[in-house]
């Protein structure tokens, strides 16, 4: 799977996360559900916050919505924002689940990385 990123704006900084490093750190928490109406991010521009997608984009989240695994918990941060997870809640919505799987922080750890452009971030396979 490619390398991937959780990016926040916080402030004038943009703090990114490293996805693979937050399931690892997330590999001894205890899976709670939490109610699709409790995730704020239903409601806001979630993957494209500063631009009009393109087509071809929203196509590549709707394939990417159609093939998330479920059986994996979503991650949340300690405010319960996500931080990884939102193809699998999207798709919970669309077969009109009340709920997902989710795991979350007790206390948000620190970015990986802060104020580094998307492009200069690694993707390569992991």
């Amino acid at each position: 799977m490619r390398r991937q990123y959780h990016f926040r704006q916080v402030g004038e900084d943009t703090h990114i996360w490293d996805v693979h490093q937050l399931v690892e750190l997330t590999k001894t928490c205890i899976a709670k559900k939490v109610q699709l109406v409790d995730i704020q991010e239903l409601n806001e521009a979630y993957w494209f916050p500063d631009q009009y997608p393109t087509t071809q984009q929203i196509i590549e989240h709707f394939q990417l919505v159609r093939d998330a695994d479920l059986s994996y918990p979503i991650i949340l941060c300690a405010r319960g924002r996500v931080m990884d997870g939102m193809h699998r809640v999207a798709k919970a919505s669309l077969l009109k689940h009340f709920d997902i799987r989710a795991v979350q922080f007790e206390q948000t750890p620190e970015p990986d990385f802060i104020n580094i452009d998307e492009d200069e971030l690694d993707y390569t396979e992991y």
